[in-house]
């Protein structure tokens, strides 16, 4: 949002905050306080109801909502005289957010942001929704008059306000731990087979995916699906549909106008059955019934594909796969990455269509009119390119999609022919089309290059961070780029350097001009973690593998349910939450307690320690419920569950790290695609001595005959030594 002078002579007291969203808030006429307890004070003291408004700067109805009713005074002096307002930024305080959202998609059937919740000054809820127009519509009444109408509540109702309140939260939290409590029952390869049979319903054979529309990128699920097709409980008919569906949806994404084809990397999600424009509702379309687009990037989204399409690569070693990891990794290296090493964490949908415009609009930075494209690369190119990407004279953005008609006549880039077939068209080899189309994309990435950019928010998140590391040690593992094991130790560097307190062991969750005030939650400790373990299998720098160890204990002291099983999102230190929840759904990014799992398995056979074992039983047992009826709703457990059920292979790779025939046999143990391996390095030096306190069956474990030499062990037993690449390659690939 833009604001002259005279507004920024009156900011509101969100000027002293660190987070990007509600630092676009500190000129609004509104009285706004940040999540505390001055502003919880201040209700009680003056006998007001709060509203709750939450949301994050890349939303783009969160600006809708700001722009008509926050910004507007008529609408402020309302909120000022009745309310006391409270801006939360989701991302920053998820714990805030998930316990408000489960209420209101508890009462209204659906949820979304910005998100607009009235409060009791005790923190119940009275009344709540996501976005509000400003003035009644529809039949539907507008934000004013909804503020009007609980103020009014509040004076004449409030002994039955406050009962209702604290009654719904109560059944809300005991719906919530009765769905995630032990069921007596042992889970076995059925609970994954049913989570396969639902995904497989699912499936869109004709685009991939596993929804008509719209089509969110959720690639907890190709990760799952990867691991059934390795899984040896599976059948044949079951492995290869499992990569078909994967490699299907992966593909068409690439090609889809979901993917930026002239930046790199992915917007959040596409409207349609065919990936073709990235849109995302802020609010759900039970509100509106319109479709919104969206062009919003966001880190985590980079993150899971960039490792989705990694896996995908070493089981195909197709080019095409490698290709697309290597966009998403280079665009978050080049475009979101502080100097620092930091990763920030999103780009906005909104941008000025021009430098001079005095109003962003949808996507202005991405979309292409037909003038442009011939402008730019001229009258031979631009044919090529518009036949390749479907460029048409009257855009490709479909008007129910656009209700602003912000996007009329503009074009979003989508692969509307294949490489070779755009080649046939033009009489040119696949390889010559190539380099032409690469030719093509940097003249259009440089002149969009200077167009105004979309607001970036420049947080730094360590669950993020942590999985663009794992991302990153995975690149380099999969393709032997040291570009991207220099990114994720710069980024595990900062981390521990600024956001780690390490006389006390324990993460803050955000960093903006310094570190935020706000704890970590499960999902931070548990992503870095998953990071720790992953950068190990890449560099085997001990150092990681000691640190993860710490982070959970850290962990468990501060989230462990002992009395059921599993992790709370929050340490229960809190006092002002008024529920403790579990996080148990793997969407956009996998639930702590499904990464949880999974770290727990790989720490007990890294280290043959009972008692993680035991807590990733019971975790697995805490959410038996879920996984025994609904197993489709948490596919990274699932993908845990599988972990569980294998027998676990260590592979001990014994030679000093700096030798190329112990490269030789890491960089094929790195490359083939064996989910359920351990990797270790013995280094025969100092980490070979921390590793031996692990495993102790490793110390034996030397050269062989003067050359390094691959270990593999399975079932309490370990083969001959294999000296020659090839045959530790045949080796690994007899276990698919």
């Amino acid at each position: 949002m833009q604001h002259d002078q005279s507004q920024r002579q009156k900011a509101n007291r969100l000027a002293k905050e660190k987070s990007p969203y509600l630092l676009q808030h500190q000129y609004n006429p509104v009285d706004w306080y940040p999540w505390g307890e001055e502003a919880f004070e201040k209700a009680k003291k003056e006998d007001k109801p709060i509203f709750l408004s939450v949301g994050y700067s890349t939303c783009h109805w969160c600006h809708v909502m700001e722009h008509e009713s926050f910004e507007d005074q008529s609408t402020a002096d309302i909120m000022n005289q009745h309310f006391v307002s409270i801006k939360v930024d989701r991302e920053e305080r998820p714990d805030v957010d998930k316990i408000y959202m489960t209420y209101v998609q508890a009462t209204q059937g659906s949820g979304g942001w910005p998100m607009s919740v009235f409060l009791t000054p005790t923190l119940h809820p009275i009344v709540g929704g996501t976005y509000f127009p400003p003035e009644d519509r529809y039949g539907r009444p507008g934000f004013k008059t909804i503020l009007r109408n609980v103020a009014n509540l509040w004076k004449t109702r409030k002994s039955e306000i406050l009962q209702k309140g604290a009654k719904v939260m109560s059944l809300i939290g005991d719906h919530a731990m009765d769905n995630i409590k032990p069921t007596g029952q042992r889970l076995g390869w059925q609970a994954l087979q049913k989570c396969f049979a639902q995904l497989a319903r699912g499936y869109d054979s004709d685009q991939g995916g596993f929804s008509d529309h719209p089509k969110f990128p959720r690639p907890v699920i190709l990760l799952f699906l990867m691991r059934v097709y390795a899984a040896g409980g599976a059948s044949q008919d079951t492995r290869k549909h499992a990569l078909e569906m994967t490699l299907h949806t992966l593909r068409k994404m690439g090609a889809g106008g979901m993917h930026d084809h002239v930046g790199g990397g992915f917007h959040r999600y596409s409207v349609d059955s065919e990936w073709r424009k990235s849109l995302f509702l802020c609010f759900f379309v039970s509100l509106l019934s319109v479709d919104v687009p969206h062009f919003e990037k966001m880190l985590y989204d980079q993150a899971q594909l960039a490792w989705a399409y990694l896996e995908a690569f070493q089981i195909t070693r197709e080019p095409l796969e490698e290709k697309l990891a290597r966009d998403v990794m280079d665009y978050v290296r080049n475009t979101i990455t502080a100097p620092s090493g930091g990763i920030y964490s999103a780009e906005d949908a909104d941008s000025l269509p021009t430098p001079d415009a005095k109003k962003k609009t949808e996507g202005a930075f991405y979309v292409w009119t037909k003038a442009d494209i011939e402008a730019v690369l001229g009258p031979i190119d631009s044919v090529i390119v518009m036949y390749h990407y479907g460029v048409e004279a009257a855009g490709n953005c479909p008007e129910e999609g656009d209700p602003h008609g912000e996007l009329r006549g503009q074009n979003v880039l989508i692969e509307r022919h294949t490489l070779e077939e755009t080649a046939k068209h033009f009489g040119k080899t696949p390889a010559q089309m190539s380099d032409e189309l690469a030719r093509c994309r940097a003249r259009l990435r440089e002149v969009r290059n200077r167009r105004p950019r979309p607001h970036l928010d420049d947080k730094i998140i360590v669950a993020w961070n942590a999985l663009m590391v794992t991302a990153y040690a995975k690149g380099y593992q999969v393709l032997r780029d040291p570009t991207y094991l220099q990114a994720a130790r710069k980024a595990l560097t900062f981390i521990r350097s600024e956001m780690y307190l390490a006389d006390r062991g324990v993460l803050i969750r955000s960093y903006r001009e310094g570190r935020s005030t706000v704890e970590a939650f499960v999902e931070d400790y548990a992503f870095l973690v998953q990071a720790l373990l992953d950068m190990y299998e890449a560099d085997f720098d001990v150092q990681w593998l000691q640190w993860a160890f710490d982070l959970q204990r850290k962990q468990d002291e501060l989230f462990w349910d002992d009395k059921h099983g599993g992790y709370f999102a929050v340490s229960g230190n809190d006092k002002s939450l008024l529920l403790r929840l579990k996080e148990e759904y793997d969407g956009a990014e996998p639930s702590g307690n499904s990464v949880a799992v999974m770290n727990l398995l790989r720490l007990a056979n890294l280290t043959d320690r009972a008692d993680f074992r035991e807590k990733a039983t019971k975790s697995l047992d805490a959410f038996s419920k879920l996984l025994t009826e609904a197993p489709i709703v948490m596919p990274y457990m699932c993908a845990a569950l599988n972990y569980s059920l294998a027998a676990p292979m260590h592979l001990v790779i014994s030679g000093r790290i700096d030798q190329p025939d112990t490269q030789a046999l890491l960089h094929v143990a790195q490359q083939e695609f064996v989910p359920n391996k351990v990797l270790v390095l013995a280094d025969q030096g100092d980490g070979q001595t921390y590793l031996q306190k692990l495993l102790p069956f490793i110390s034996g474990m030397g050269l062989s005959n003067g050359k390094a030499a691959a270990y593999v062990c399975q079932n309490m037993s370990c083969q001959l030594p294999l000296t020659e690449p090839a045959e530790l390659q045949l080796k690994l690939s007899k276990k698919l």
